[in-house]
């Protein structure tokens, strides 16, 4: 490390614990909602409520639509908003409610309604879900962001974010394995413990939502940073050579891995042949995840951010891309641990670009203050969340239509047409994405030196 970014990091104040954890605190209930949403809707859907997987491919496509008006909408005011308690906390009090209520609504659906009634409801519920959650992810991203210009704090802040999520979707794992088991006591039982374990999260979330905002300041000098309309704004994003490099690496990465999440359950059922064992399987992905990141901290450190990132993508790349070779074991204890094999290393490397990633993303902002002056963390991570958010709804919305097309058939056997489908999209895909992602990425110039250089910068102007 140079004399210049030494100074930076002596000049910079780390974040006291008591910040970082009331930072994180509200993810616990945020990862456990994406988790659930993310693993068991489609199931809830077609094997309880029986709606066709095709169906609910374009209600999760359609979200991803509305995801183009409303993650703007929302980065942007957030950035113009003007209040006594500052930018972000506001929209993050806004969006309890909301989240709670359609969250509940999504497990919740009326037992008399069925057909085009059913649907409605399933459309308005998720779609609904993923807005409300845009109130929250883009304005407590962007918050992220601005609680310390530190290259290495945003790792550690960011990382116990990652982890936090990632307990939170491991207590999902819990509700999870409450439902599967529910299944086999027939739909009504499904149905109770649906509601309500979603109404005991949507309270605890709104919890931990409040703890948080009462718990964490903001800085006032940053509101009224931003002078341009939206499109304005949102042109810097795209012409900040930096950010326009991530985005496409972000949502060609995300096409791999926006499938992993939907079809794990799929695959431990029809291709694996243990259903029962899914909870574990994906408990041997979270725990990695979770637990690593006091490893990925100092590595960062010695190795720099950039490197790390694009060691995650390969490592996730190469986990996955070799769940392929399921459907071609031996039946039995062969296939079973191999899942279980590939599942702990992307979790490793899920810990790592968890933590890596929105660090990065935090010092492009950095460089959009030094060439334009303004501070619109809000509208970046807008349009980093609305690149997730597509490149999911992309992907489900493709295998909805690939499970109906390939002959998928709830609740029986799969052919072998179906199970090397589901495991194209769930390995080699994956596999592709993240290693066309990882060389993209090697272009990458804003390091620490980098950074520093503008850190520097930017306090001789303050």
């Amino acid at each position: 490390m140079t004399d210049i970014a030494t100074d930076i990091l002596q000049l910079d104040d780390k974040l006291s614990w008591g910040v970082i954890s009331a930072y994180g605190a509200p993810t616990i209930g945020v990862g456990y909602m994406y988790l659930l949403i993310n693993l068991y809707i489609m199931k809830f859907s077609t094997d309880v409520l029986l709606i066709a997987p095709a169906v609910m491919g374009t209600i999760f496509g359609v979200s991803r639509v509305w995801d183009a008006i409303s993650d703007p909408l929302v980065g942007y005011l957030s950035d113009k908003t003007r209040h006594a308690m500052g930018r972000r906390r506001i929209w993050l009090l806004a969006s309890i409610v909301p989240i709670g209520l359609t969250f509940i609504m999504v497990f919740s659906p009326p037992e008399g309604i069925s057909g085009s009634w059913l649907v409605a409801w399933m459309a308005v519920g998720v779609i609904g879900f993923y807005s409300a959650m845009t109130i929250f992810i883009v304005p407590h991203m962007s918050l992220g962001a601005e609680l310390t210009p530190n290259y290495h704090e945003r790792s550690r802040l960011y990382g116990l974010r990652h982890a936090t999520y990632t307990i939170g979707s491991i207590i999902a794992l819990v509700s999870m394995q409450l439902l599967i088991n529910a299944e086999a006591q027939g739909e009504a039982v499904v149905r109770l413990t649906a509601f309500q374990l979603s109404v005991l999260a949507a309270l605890i979330t709104a919890g931990l939502i409040i703890y948080a905002v009462a718990k964490l300041r903001e800085r006032p000098d940053f509101q009224g940073r931003l002078k341009q309309r939206p499109y304005g704004a949102f042109k810097d994003v795209w012409q900040n050579p930096h950010a326009r490099l991530v985005l496409v690496v972000s949502f060609i990465e995300n096409i791999g891995s926006a499938v992993i999440g939907i079809l794990t359950l799929y695959i431990a059922q029809y291709v694996v042949g243990a259903p029962a064992l899914a909870p574990a399987i994906i408990l041997t992905y979270m725990i990695p995840s979770s637990m690593s990141v006091p490893m990925w901290l100092p590595l960062s450190r010695r190795f720099g951010k950039i490197r790390l990132w694009m060691f995650s993508m390969m490592l996730t790349g190469l986990s996955f891309g070799g769940m392929f070779s399921l459907p071609f074991l031996e039946p039995g204890e062969t296939r079973i641990f191999a899942f279980f094999f590939f599942a702990f290393f992307a979790g490793l490397a899920a810990g790592c670009g968890g933590t890596i990633a929105p660090s990065i993303q935090s010092d492009i902002i950095d460089y959009d203050e030094y060439t334009t002056g303004e501070r619109k963390e809000g509208s970046y991570f807008a349009a980093f969340n609305f690149v997730f958010k597509s490149a999911a709804g992309v992907m489900i919305f493709i295998t909805g239509y690939v499970l109906q097309f390939s002959g998928f058939v709830p609740n029986q056997e799969q052919t072998m047409t179906v199970q090397v489908a589901m495991v194209t999209l769930y390995g080699l895909l994956p596999l592709v994405c993240y290693t066309i992602g990882a060389i993209m990425f090697s272009r990458f110039t804003l390091d620490e030196d980098e950074h520093a250089r503008i850190r520097v910068e930017l306090q001789k102007r303050a």
